[in-house]
């Protein structure tokens, strides 16, 4: 998938994400809790993209090549509202309980359009600090992260009021691919995971062809597109379910697993969530 493609999807599903926590809201009652994420509200998870957000933003508008201090409130851009900072996801504050003031989705409306924009006119290949485990410092890695990660949140926003809608087929297959390649030697460098003795697991796509192979072998997880290579356990489902599922918000039982199910319920012990 090409940059421009992403771009066109990450604010297709920012938009979709700002109609979501607004209608889940409810015209500012008593902020619900969002299910997929326990412990979060829609005041939370709006907090949460917000300042992603206008974090990664400072980053790419100065291209910086090392983290700044992401407790600097100057970053964030805050209003004045007590409501609105007090959904700012500082690590030691506790969850949003309260009524939701529009100014906060205003506000996290505004930094995914900040995004889109200074991401649009640097494109994929400028250099700038990334924390991708094997060393991609562009801001493709950026495009591809921010898009997927605006895709997850705008489902467990719909989540909150309803059915979600699935991810289009082209996005879930390139967030199945990333987690094999990104996220989860991302996760096994995070936190504590196990080494790998050469558990093999197979996601078979059933709306298109399709199949990703992937072994753990000590701390490396490999990935093999060939689909006719000995697992131990496959999984198969459309691409937007096996998304669903590498990102903790499908149980295994929503997929057609074959081989040793209880390895599929060890994925999440190899690969920790974060």
């Amino acid at each position: 998938m090409d940059h421009l493609t992403r771009l066109h999807i990450l604010q297709h599903e920012a938009e979709a994400f700002d109609k979501a926590v607004r209608r889940a809201a409810d015209g500012g009652r008593e902020a619900p809790p969002v299910p997929s994420c326990p412990g979060w509200s829609v005041a939370d998870l709006a907090g949460h993209l917000g300042s992603v957000q206008r974090y990664l933003t400072h980053i790419l508008r100065e291209r910086l090549a090392e983290p700044c201090d992401p407790t600097d409130p100057e970053l964030y851009a805050l209003p004045a509202d007590p409501a609105v900072r007090a959904a700012w996801p500082l690590p030691d504050r506790t969850p949003h309980r309260g009524p939701v003031p529009e100014e906060l989705f205003d506000w996290s409306a505004a930094a995914a359009r900040d995004l889109v924009a200074v991401l649009r006119e640097l494109g994929p290949d400028v250099p700038v600090w990334t924390w991708s485990p094997h060393g991609d410092r562009t801001t493709g890695f950026w495009i591809r992260m921010q898009t997927i990660e605006q895709a997850v949140h705008r489902w467990d926003a719909e989540a909150v009021t309803g059915d979600p809608a699935p991810f289009a087929p082209a996005l879930a297959a390139d967030a199945v691919t990333q987690t094999f390649e990104v996220m989860a030697p991302a996760r096994r460098g995070r936190k504590p995971a196990p080494p790998g003795t050469g558990e093999r697991y197979r996601f078979r796509r059933t709306d298109a062809p399709g199949a990703w192979t992937v072994e753990f072998d000590g701390d490396e997880v490999r990935l093999d597109r060939r689909d006719t290579a000995p697992v131990h356990v496959e999984a198969a489902g459309t691409a937007s379910d096996l998304m669903l599922f590498l990102w903790g918000r499908l149980p295994a039982g929503r997929l057609d697993v074959t081989g040793d199910g209880a390895l599929l319920e060890h994925w999440f012990t190899l690969v920790p969530p974060l």
